[in-house]
């Protein structure tokens, strides 16, 4: 299918890896130019490498923590004109409710709800007014179905899908469509991040927790980068311009829902 989007420029955050560099090369792939970001200098240009030789577009890499107000005046300073948005970024570490800080919290509404907003209402103004933009947050399942130890991810995560809904209603008129992509677990280094958490807490091996959480998965595996970031640039084609605000959850079938 041709997403229509061949020529367009869009800021991809924590693009190196995971998630975020399977929009990344998706985007790519369709023929959209990247401004690539993440923290790690290293891992970033290698990435950006990639997919200039593989695809041929136009990749600028910026090394920066999005989630601070210097860092993102840093991307968007290199930015110029972005005609899609992917928000990204790494979720709060797990724990239990009573050992959470205020600090805590700040930390992670910063990180998780804070900074897509401001991305957002540093971006759609451009948008708006050449009356066509696209906008995907990464969120995560957890925004329908919480998880009692990643509480301060459910929080924040649950704080931007509010923001979200009015605000794509509001945009919407001026051609500007925002979506929430909420995914289960998939296989990258957050995945093992959880892993190792229930590997430790609970004495057995990664495998055996591997095996343990693919099996209340319907689809019995944990999803891919390359299959999120299909769904991803989906959701930046020209093909989204009736899906409005939605929360799109990729995880196997795991939540048992009707609606």
């Amino acid at each position: 299918m041709d997403l229509g989007i061949k020529g367009k420029r869009a800021l991809v955050c924590a693009g190196s890896k995971g998630l975020g560099r399977g929009c990344a090369e998706a985007l790519a792939e369709a023929g959209v130019d990247i401004v690539l970001n993440a923290r790690g200098a290293e891992a970033l240009e290698a990435t950006a490498a990639d997919l200039h030789a593989r695809f041929g577009v136009r990749v600028t890499a910026v090394a920066a923590d999005i989630t601070t107000e210097a860092g993102r005046a840093g991307v968007l300073a290199q930015a110029g004109q972005i005609d899609i948005l992917v928000t990204n970024a790494g979720g709060p570490p797990p724990g239990v409710w009573s050992d959470w800080s205020r600090e805590d919290f700040i930390r992670a509404l910063d990180a998780n709800m804070l900074t897509p907003i401001a991305l957002m209402q540093a971006l759609m103004p451009g948008m708006m007014e050449r009356g066509w933009g696209r906008v995907v947050n990464i969120t995560s399942q957890s925004v329908k179905s919480p998880i009692a130890t990643l509480g301060l991810s459910n929080a924040a995560r649950t704080g931007l899908t509010g923001f979200v809904a009015g605000t794509a209603r509001q945009v919407a008129p001026k051609g500007v469509v925002i979506n929430n992509l909420l995914p289960g677990i998939h296989a990258t280094d957050r995945a093992i991040m959880l892993d190792g958490a229930v590997s430790k807490a609970e004495g057995l091996s990664m495998e055996e927790v591997r095996k343990r959480r693919a099996a209340g998965i319907p689809a019995q595996r944990y999803g891919t980068a390359a299959e999120f970031g299909a769904t991803c640039a989906f959701l930046c084609s020209q093909h989204v311009g009736f899906m409005i605000g939605q929360n799109i959850l990729l995880d196997g079938g795991a939540l048992n829902y009707t609606l």
